[in-house]
């Protein structure tokens, strides 16, 4: 099974899960949001808002694929772009970090740590931009049937909670949750030192050296 990252481009824009592909709930404020809805295609918003935030700040997104099918994907960007970001009751977003908006994985696909190697794409990306740390509005109630205001748009707290999150501002239904990026790379980082330790005590002679043969003998 073949696993391939890459950074959300208007290209691969294409490979988002269709209702995510004409959501703008994150793009947009509530009140522009609902008129692009009204108006029939808010897929041409959200490509609008892709482009913008590609030209002005740079990455946007990551997709992951599994034997070349797309298998989730995450958003993210500077509160500044994502205007529903105020709507929380647990805002604003701290200075230092981004904002993850979207965070989704196909349900086919789900339990094979996707989710954890999309939001460590992320946290790469992000520290070569000097960003410390990235937060996320969880949704503490995802899937219950009595509040269909965040569209399911807003990912379970429990997932960012999975993959390394930890709650900076409470809520009930939408606390806001934060990840240090020195911390989403540290597994990554551990695996790599104890490989490079175990190596490293072995001679390139060892590494190199041609096995023998086996002697076979005869007996007489």
């Amino acid at each position: 099974m073949s696993r391939r990252l890459v950074s959300l481009t208007l290209d691969t824009l294409e490979d988002l899960p269709r209702p995510c592909r004409q959501c703008v709930f994150w793009e947009l404020d509530p009140v522009s949001a609902d008129r692009a809805c009204a108006a029939g295609d808010p897929g041409l918003e959200k490509e609008a808002w892709v482009s913008q935030t590609l030209l002005e700040w740079g990455s946007c997104g990551k997709l992951v694929y599994v034997d070349g099918m797309p298998a989730g994907f995450v958003m993210f960007a500077p509160p500044a772009y994502v205007p529903r970001s105020m709507a929380f009751p647990t805002s604003p977003v701290s200075a230092d970090a981004a904002l993850l908006t979207t965070a989704h994985v196909v349900p086919s696909f789900a339990g094979g740590g996707l989710g954890r190697m999309l939001v460590q794409g992320v946290a790469r990306d992000l520290t070569k931009r000097g960003i410390k740390a990235i937060e996320a509005f969880g949704d503490a109630k995802f899937g219950d049937v009595d509040d269909l205001a965040s569209g399911g748009c807003v990912a379970p707290a429990d997932y960012f909670l999975s993959v390394g999150f930890k709650t900076v501002r409470p809520h009930p239904r939408y606390p806001r949750l934060r990840l240090e990026l020195r911390t989403a790379l540290s597994w990554k980082s551990d695996v790599e030192y104890a490989l490079e330790k175990l190596l490293g005590s072995m001679s390139p002679e060892t590494l190199l050296r041609p096995v023998r043969p086996a002697t076979s003998t005869t007996a007489g």
